[in-house]
């Protein structure tokens, strides 16, 4: 089965086909934990620095950001304490998701690829943090070469805390 796989970055165009995707990732996987009220906004991160979609036989099939580390974020103070460096030299992956038809492709691995490598050409080191739950996501990341730093708990509200392992890129 020849099927053609690409990256690209994410277009204004392409918000409503990645909330769908979203919303199939989101009722079969729970990802996101918490359904955002404006997923497309959810997906468009303020302090972002790029995001991608990943499309299979030229279909919208996967999604990835790259931002600046804020408040909350575990991994990027975890990285920078091990290395002794600033946690202004991370840069946070996430919204990173890939459409259940689309697994086995290579999709999440070809989606982490361009995300590293923006980071790199930015002069920051990739980290990111996951819920514990999300196996998958995890073996992911360590099959990728990536670098648990911690599992820690995360308050995430008053009423609401997850436990998430915090990764990094490898150098």
């Amino acid at each position: 089965m020849n099927t053609e796989r690409r990256v690209r970055p994410r277009t204004d165009d392409d918000v409503e086909a990645c909330v769908r995707v979203l919303e199939e990732v989101h009722r079969g996987d729970g990802y996101p934990v918490n359904w955002p009220a404006r997923p497309g906004d959810w997906l468009s991160q303020p302090a972002g620095l790029g995001a991608w979609v990943a499309e299979l036989d030229g279909r919208v099939v996967g999604h990835v950001g790259l931002s600046r580390s804020a408040e909350g974020d575990m991994a990027p103070g975890l990285w920078s304490e091990r290395h002794g460096t600033s946690r202004e030299l991370a840069a946070v992956v996430g919204r990173l998701f890939v459409a259940p038809c689309a697994r086995g492709h290579g999709i999440g691995a070809l989606l982490m690829a361009r995300v590293t490598e923006e980071a790199r050409h930015r002069g920051l080191h990739p980290v990111l943090d996951v819920v514990a739950s999300d196996a998958a996501a995890a073996a992911l990341y360590e099959r990728l070469g990536w670098t648990r730093l911690a599992t820690v708990e995360q308050r995430w509200s008053a009423s609401q805390a997850v436990t998430v392992h915090c990764y990094a890129a490898p150098a």
